[in-house]
């Protein structure tokens, strides 16, 4: 079909959640790369907002798919799926984690995170702790529960009331975060670093005395890795940066590497209670995403493309300070590994985006003056390179 055709069948059938998009609808991708409906190249930087992290039609996570496509698709999870288990043991084997539960998205999975939260709390006989402190300028999903978990009203105030037992406080406060724990708290929860909050980075220091708060309150610790997990940050896990261990963490994005599947990952103390009936999903684990997330993780663990986030990332942010020497406009520049933001002074991250997206590149916004950059961990310096002359030169029209 041709774009035009594309964008009249979107408007009269499909909800208008997403306004008027970026005009454009790709055929195929390779690599980093996506071609439209006009055989036009683009370079993708956003990876479907942290999605591909193998890059486009990688042919580890195709063949999986396919091969899986060919036996089955779906059973229910009243049976045993090898796919799942497996998944579940090499997540564990690689992680912190004692047990893990699949999902079908990151909303799910920090829904389950809350749920296993509370439920915790219940059975130890302690129905009075159920409030769940986050902070301001996160965000952990669009339901109910997790956008009232989100600390930013714009993506609360049309969904009013909402579930309560929701504490927020400010990014990097530890006197504020320690005078908003009271009896009903059971849990903190926190993005190792705000991605759609602004690529805003929680401090070390921070990190380590909300553990530390955590276990002389009794508290669980809930990390949110649906964004920062699997290599992006150029560690495996985010929290690997901060020397300390979630009692729960989430994941989502890139371990399907474009198919969609979450994980609730939880020590085994705190996975103990769940029991029959307390949770579940239809499609969670199923076999076909299950098969994506081996190939995912096989591919992240043994061929580099971990350290190529954190190689690669530390390159790019370092071509991007010299950019912000060289205009004003850019006041910062922080990230890690492939997960990265560039602060301007004024609202114009929507502008360079776009702007990008006219030299075929295509690159995301975390608020109106950040923009976000979240390649593929497949990237290469070469790439990186080639974006930084056409950032350079889009920057240039600014001055």
């Amino acid at each position: 079909m041709k774009l035009d055709e594309v964008i009249e069948l979107d408007k009269q059938y499909f909800m208008n959640t997403f306004g008027d998009r970026v005009p454009v609808c790709f055929e195929y991708g390779k690599g980093i790369n996506l071609w439209d409906t006009n055989g036009k190249k683009y370079y993708d930087f956003l990876a479907g907002i942290a999605v591909t992290a193998l890059g486009h039609s990688h042919p580890k996570l195709v063949a999986a798919i396919k091969e899986q496509a060919e036996k089955f698709i779906h059973c229910s999870n009243y049976y045993y799926i090898e796919p799942q288990a497996k998944l579940a043991k090499v997540l564990v084997e690689n992680s912190c984690a004692g047990k893990v539960f699949f999902s079908n998205s990151g909303a799910e999975a920090n829904e389950g995170a809350i749920k296993l939260a509370r439920i915790y709390f219940k059975k130890k006989g302690m129905p009075e702790k159920y409030e769940i402190i986050t902070l301001k300028n996160s965000f952990h999903g669009r339901t109910l529960t997790t956008i009232a978990a989100t600390g930013q009203e714009k993506f609360q105030k049309p969904f009013t009331p909402l579930t309560p037992g929701f504490v927020h406080v400010p990014l990097n406060d530890l006197e504020a975060l320690k005078s908003a724990v009271n009896e009903s708290t059971c849990a903190i929860m926190l993005e190792p670093i705000q991605g759609e909050g602004g690529v805003n980075l929680l401090d070390l220091e921070y990190m380590q005395a909300v553990k530390k708060l955590c276990e002389e309150k009794g508290l669980l610790l809930i990390l949110d890795e649906i964004q920062t997990g699997l290599g992006r940050t150029g560690k495996l896990f985010a929290y690997q940066h901060f020397g300390i261990e979630p009692d729960i963490f989430t994941l989502a994005k890139a371990i399907g590497g474009g198919f969609p599947i979450g994980a609730l990952c939880a020590k085994d103390f705190v996975a103990q209670a769940f029991e029959p009936g307390d949770h579940g999903s239809t499609y969670g684990g199923n076999p076909l995403g299950c098969s994506a997330g081996l190939a995912v993780m096989d591919t992240l663990i043994n061929e580099g493309l971990v350290e190529n986030a954190e190689k690669v990332g530390s390159y790019l942010l370092s071509k991007l300070d010299e950019l912000s020497k060289k205009y004003s406009f850019i006041t910062e520049v922080r990230g890690k590994g492939l997960l990265v933001g560039v602060q301007f002074t004024s609202d114009i991250s929507k502008k360079v985006k776009d702007l990008c997206f006219e030299k075929g590149y295509l690159v995301g916004m975390a608020g109106p003056s950040v923009l976000r950059l979240l390649p593929p961990l497949i990237v290469t310096v070469d790439d990186v390179n080639a974006f930084i002359d056409v950032l350079d030169g889009i920057l240039a029209e600014f001055v």
